[in-house]
């Protein structure tokens, strides 16, 4: 049985609906990103698991006990916020340690265990400090360790890297991940960040005007996006206006390519789409499918690739994105005006509706 089961869940704010139908279920032990835009419903899911907005309709079990109604107090979690919310009064040792006396631990307990924690998120030694002596990825780290106290069997994250800046934030989020491998607990992450999801999470939950997309692993979702919304919000995608011409074919603008048409009828009007990585400049064979000629328009320098603009078939064809390696670039000689083949694979391409988002 899975550890939680959300159950046709529903919640209304007046006439906005923020969730619609959703159902789910996460396995014990998983670390899960809800991933999407703002205003896509993924926090009100976390806050209806968590007992701060109950829902409008529907169901929620966690480990087979129905918590649909139990205020939060009554529920099996820890959570942190995007404001880390410690108390600027108590010490570190007494943040980390407040539920756990509240919950009628010895003082010997309590101190044990903030001992315990302190170490497991790297502030040993920082217990007397009070959080504005600490930077803000050490408050997280306090944050994290307050909510894992009480050894809850699902940790609730909201956007709690959001206010880190760019470089801690990177080294947070491995750390996060360790701890929880570590300690075991079911994890549940809100974040509007695609690779923050991508490199933490072991399942993705990919949501949307209030209802969910996709769910899957991270490289599921990426190299399998099931909507043109997902391919469009997860990492980077090229989008063409094409024509089905036939079982295997569509035309995009003068070109005819390749492509898994599963069955759509000659004449349908698809988005195609494919990633930037995904476009071959090496070891194009003759004869190889989808083999067109392009003009680099532009490079953008990344640091560790060059993203170009390619124009498919003169100055006013349509554009796509391509991403080529430092090596590549180099052993290539790439530049802007530059002509040079490349290669779509048959089988990277997609195909949507003509309607994205």
């Amino acid at each position: 049985m899975p550890y939680l089961q959300i159950s046709n869940v529903s919640k209304s704010f007046g006439t906005f609906q923020a969730l619609k139908d959703v159902s789910l279920e996460i396995e014990e032990g998983k670390f899960v990103c809800f991933l999407g835009p703002s205003g896509c419903g993924k926090t009100t899911l976390l806050r209806a698991i968590a007992g701060l907005d109950i829902q409008t309709s529907g169901r929620i079990l966690q480990g087979g006990r129905d918590i649909s109604a139990l205020p939060s107090s009554q529920r099996d979690f820890g959570i942190v916020f995007q404001s880390y919310a410690l108390f600027p009064n108590l010490s570190i040792a007494d943040n980390i340690g407040y539920g756990l006396k509240n919950s009628g631990k010895s003082r010997k307990e309590v101190a044990a265990r903030v001992a315990e924690l302190t170490e497991l998120v790297g502030l040993k030694g920082q217990e007397r400090k009070y959080p504005s002596q600490l930077s803000g990825g050490q408050q997280q780290r306090v944050a994290l360790a307050r909510a894992i106290a009480m050894a809850p069997g699902l940790l609730l994250l909201d956007e709690p890297l959001s206010a880190l800046d760019a470089r801690v934030r990177l080294h947070l989020r491995s750390e996060l991940k360790s701890l929880q491998r570590r300690i075991g607990v079911t994890t549940i992450m809100v974040t509007h960040d695609q690779a923050e999801a991508l490199a933490i999470a072991d399942q993705l939950v990919v949501m949307n005007q209030g209802v969910i997309e996709q769910v899957g692993t991270p490289q599921e979702v990426y190299r399998n996006p099931k909507t043109a919304f997902v391919a469009d919000f997860v990492g980077h995608m090229n989008f063409l206006r094409a024509e089905v011409v036939g079982e295997g074919n569509v035309q995009v603008g003068g070109l005819i390519l390749a492509a898994e048409t599963g069955g759509l009828p000659a004449g349908e009007i698809v988005s195609l789409c494919f990633r930037p990585e995904d476009i071959q400049v090496r070891g194009i064979a003759a004869g190889n499918k989808n083999t067109i000629e392009v003009r680099i328009e532009e490079m953008e320098f990344l640091g560790t690739f060059y993203r170009a603009d390619l124009a498919l078939n003169g100055p006013t064809s349509p554009r796509v994105m391509a991403d080529f390696s430092m090596n590549a670039a180099r052993d290539l000689a790439l530049e802007p005006g530059k002509i040079i083949p490349i290669a779509m694979p048959a089988d990277r391409l997609r195909l949507f509706g003509e309607k994205r988002g």
